[in-house]
């Protein structure tokens, strides 16, 4: 069942999806090797509780930390643990908050120190692809018209391998509401968008195949051949002529630029 919000929910959302890219900016002014991805889920904790907030993937369905920490051949969902972060890593950072009743959900991903330039390719074409998606999500388009522009910039054009088992989604009260919103698909396919309609498109994009396969902790997802993947997300209202997006890259892109340890020229 699809949830249509109000304006004054709307509203609502923004704050939480401006708190998560807020929670994303404090995590990429602090980003460097040798830090652990549990420190990262620390920063991040810490960050949310102080503003008001709760972290929204602790607990859900079992979930045993605040963020997802993914690094290079890990797709989505990484567990926050030990592993210390090297020179020429990359990490999706994934953070969703709870807050005035509503969930916030927007992912980035940083590279940190030296990347290899194919990597740092794939990351720019990942983020443009989500910006693809984002034009066609607008009153009267389908949502196959979002995976489409995804999957024709990226896969088609570029040869990479965009994920099929995991999608993006409606966003609201709940942190996964319909409807799903894959990235990739047909255009014209899929149920017409409406005003009102708030979604996360999340493209997760691979430098190699499509395939996918679950770690024994039943929730990291890595690619069958062990190359990397990059994923980039924002939570999206659906409205007449231009998407609003509510989270934002803008604070981010900024700490990443200043952050000595991260490479953001890409």
């Amino acid at each position: 069942m699809v949830h249509y919000k109000t304006k004054d929910e709307i509203e609502l959302m923004r704050k939480s999806a401006l708190l998560v890219s807020a929670t994303l900016e404090e995590v990429a002014s602090k980003l460097k090797p040798g830090m652990s991805t549990l420190e990262v889920d620390e920063i991040a904790e810490k960050f949310i509780l102080a503003n008001g907030a709760t972290p929204s993937f602790k607990n859900y369905k079992g979930f045993p930390k605040s963020i997802c920490a993914s690094v290079n051949s890990e797709v989505v969902h990484g567990i926050p643990n030990a592993y210390v972060l090297q020179d020429g890593d990359i990490i999706s950072v994934d953070v969703g908050v709870f807050l005035n009743g509503f969930h916030g959900d927007s992912a980035y991903t940083f590279a940190i120190g030296n990347v290899k330039p194919e990597i740092l390719q794939l990351m720019k074409e990942t983020k443009a692809a989500l910006y693809k998606g984002i034009e066609k999500a607008v009153v009267g388009n389908r949502v196959g018209d979002i995976g489409n522009a995804i999957q024709e910039h990226t896969e088609k054009e570029r040869g990479y391998g965009v994920v099929r088992e995991l999608v993006g989604h409606g966003l609201g009260r709940n942190l996964h509401e319909d409807p799903q919103v894959p990235n990739y698909g047909k255009r014209g396919s899929g149920p017409i968008m409406k005003e009102g309609l708030v979604i996360a498109i999340e493209p997760m994009v691979n430098l190699g195949g499509k395939d996918v396969e679950y770690l024994e902790d039943g929730w990291t997802v890595i690619t069958r051949d062990e190359k990397p993947s990059v994923h980039f997300e924002h939570t999206v209202a659906i409205m007449k002529g231009k998407a609003d997006v509510l989270s934002s890259f803008a604070g981010i892109e900024k700490a990443e630029q200043n952050n000595p340890a991260l490479t953001a020229n890409y």
